[in-house]
């Protein structure tokens, strides 16, 4: 088939959710080299997606979908970033053993990937926040990014884990709470604000318990 075809096939799978674990085996087919970034870009997406609902049959593929974060293509190191954040979400041993190297996903030249890097540990750390809960230094970094666009999201990692583990947050509410009046980026003083009031709500209800 030709690249119209196999992304009218993908397309059609994605449509299809009733069927997807029966499809997982077969859009994982189309990681092999022999198709284009396009194809392998919409079979890592879709992956991703499967991998949140059935994570147990995404097992097998998880260490083929992130061979990606070494491709030189950064649209597929972008959606290989992405698809594991997901499939983390659903189950974050899946994961473990590639989480040193989506720390690494960081320092990527594409702000896109440095934005699905951010992305992604959000989504892992929306059932697992312990994972990151050393890490919040990075994420606070992050929030000077060179892109907007990275910086915007960064501030969002620490709401997410301030709303389930708000003590590895609390360190960080002075900071945060400066940068929600001072920073230049309307957006980015917002979600330091959110942040800010999802930790301290949290701090709140553990105390009445």
């Amino acid at each position: 088939m030709d690249d119209k075809a196999i992304l009218n096939d993908l397309r059609d799978i994605t449509k299809n959710r009733d069927d997807w674990k029966a499809n997982i085996r077969h859009v994982a087919g189309y990681l092999d080299d022999d198709y284009s970034v396009d194809v392998k870009a919409k079979a890592l997406w879709i992956l991703g997606e499967m991998g949140l609902k059935y994570p147990g049959e995404i097992e097998a593929y998880v260490d083929g979908i992130a061979q990606y974060f070494g491709d030189e293509n950064p649209k597929l190191r972008e959606r290989s970033v992405n698809a594991i954040g997901r499939i983390g979400r659903a189950d974050a041993n899946l994961v473990r053993n590639h989480i040193d190297m989506l720390m690494e996903m960081r320092h990527d030249e594409s702000e896109n990937v440095r934005h699905a890097f951010v992305w992604a540990c959000e989504n892992i750390a929306t059932t697992s926040p312990e994972i990151f809960c050393e890490m919040l230094e990075i994420f606070y970094d992050i929030i000077s990014d060179s892109s907007d666009k990275v910086r915007i999201e960064a501030p969002e990692m620490f709401r997410v884990i301030g709303k389930q583990n708000p003590e590895c947050v609390k360190p960080y509410l002075g900071k945060l709470e400066f940068i929600s009046q001072n920073d230049e980026n309307r957006i980015v003083r917002i979600h330091s604000a959110g942040a800010v009031r999802i930790t301290k709500k949290s701090i709140r209800k553990e105390l009445k318990h």
